[in-house]
C-alpha cells in the first residue's frame, strides 16, 4: 500500500509539471507574435495604410508602392494627395493617415507642433525647385522668366499658403519681379492642367511635374529658381499602423531614392 501511494503521487507530479509546461508553451505564442509586431516583421501581419502626400508625389509614389509590395505584400496603400497645407489641416482635424509626405517643411512642423505627427523620426527625403512652363506652341512667345510680367501675359502659380506658392514668393523676392496672376492654384497640378489646357499661357511648376507633363508642355529655362529649394519631409502619423515606418524606410532606402532621382526630384539635402 505504501509502494502504491509512492506511485500515485509521483505521477501527479509529472501530471502537474507536464501541465505547467503546456501552459508556459501556450503563453509565449503570443509573446513572440507581440515581439515579432514591435519588430516589424511584415510576414506576422497585414494592412491597409493611408499615405497623405503632396501633389507632386502623384506620379512617383504609385510607382515607389508598386516596388514596396514586393517585399511588403501584406500590405496595402491607398494614397490621398493634395496641398500640402490641406494636407496637414486634414490631419490636425483628425484625418485617418499613416504617413505624411509634405512638399515643404512647414506643413510638416503645422502637423508635428500638433502633436499628430512623430517630429523626432522626420526625415527629408527629396528636394525640388520651380520651373516656368507654357503650353507647346508658346502662344505669348515666352522665352524667358521676365516675360511673364509683360502686359497681358495670363499667368498661372500657386497659392501663397502652399509649398509651391511659398517658392514662387521667394522667387519674386529674389529677383524683384512682379508676377500678377490670372490665378492661385492649391495645388501644383491644378497649375499645370491649366497650362496643358491652352487656359493660361504660363505657369510656375515644380521641374517634376514639367518632366511628368514630357510633350503636353513647353519647358523655359528658368536659372532663377534654382537656388529656391523645397524641402520633402516625411514621418509616420501619432496613429500609424504597422508597416507605415516600413513604406517610409522604403522611400528613404536606396530603391526608393533611386525612383525619386528617375522622377526628376534632388537629393535630401
Amino acid at each position: 500500500m505504501k509502494k502504491l501511494t509512492l506511485t500515485l503521487t509521483g505521477l501527479l507530479a509529472l501530471t502537474a509539471c507536464g501541465s505547467q509546461a503546456t501552459s508556459n508553451t501556450s503563453q509565449s505564442a503570443p509573446q513572440q507574435a507581440a515581439s515579432s509586431a514591435a519588430s516589424g516583421d511584415t510576414n506576422q501581419t497585414s494592412a491597409t495604410l493611408t499615405i497623405f502626400a503632396a501633389a507632386s508625389l502623384k506620379d512617383v509614389f504609385p510607382k515607389i508602392y508598386e516596388e514596396f509590395k514586393k517585399t511588403h505584400p501584406n500590405y496595402t496603400i491607398e494614397f490621398s494627395f493634395g496641398g500640402s497645407s490641406e494636407l496637414a489641416t486634414q490631419i490636425n482635424n483628425g484625418a485617418e493617415a499613416d504617413v505624411f509626405a509634405s512638399a515643404n517643411e512647414k506643413q510638416m512642423t503645422v502637423a508635428s507642433d500638433a502633436g499628430n505627427v512623430d517630429a523626432a523620426g522626420t526625415k527629408i527625403f527629396a528636394t525640388n525647385t520651380l520651373t516656368l512652363i507654357t503650353p507647346p506652341s508658346n502662344p505669348a512667345g515666352i522665352t524667358t522668366l521676365e516675360d511673364v510680367t509683360k502686359e497681358g501675359v495670363k499667368l498661372v502659380v500657386c497659392a501663397e499658403q502652399v509649398p509651391c506658392g511659398a517658392a514662387t514668393k521667394k522667387l519674386a523676392e529674389s529677383t524683384g519681379f512682379t508676377f500678377t496672376p490670372v490665378s492661385e492654384e492649391q495645388k501644383v497640378t491644378d497649375v499645370l492642367a491649366k497650362v496643358t489646357s491652352g487656359e493660361a499661357d504660363a505657369g510656375l511648376v515644380y521641374v517634376t511635374d514639367a518632366a511628368g507633363a514630357k510633350e503636353k508642355v513647353k519647358v523655359v529655362d528658368t536659372p532663377e529658381a534654382e537656388k529656391i529649394v523645397n524641402k520633402y519631409p516625411i514621418a509616420v502619423t501619432k496613429s500609424a499602423r504597422q508597416g507605415a515606418q516600413a513604406f517610409v524606410d522604403f522611400v528613404l532606402g536606396e530603391q526608393g531614392q533611386s525612383m525619386l532621382r528617375d522622377a526628376g526630384f534632388g537629393a535630401p539635402k
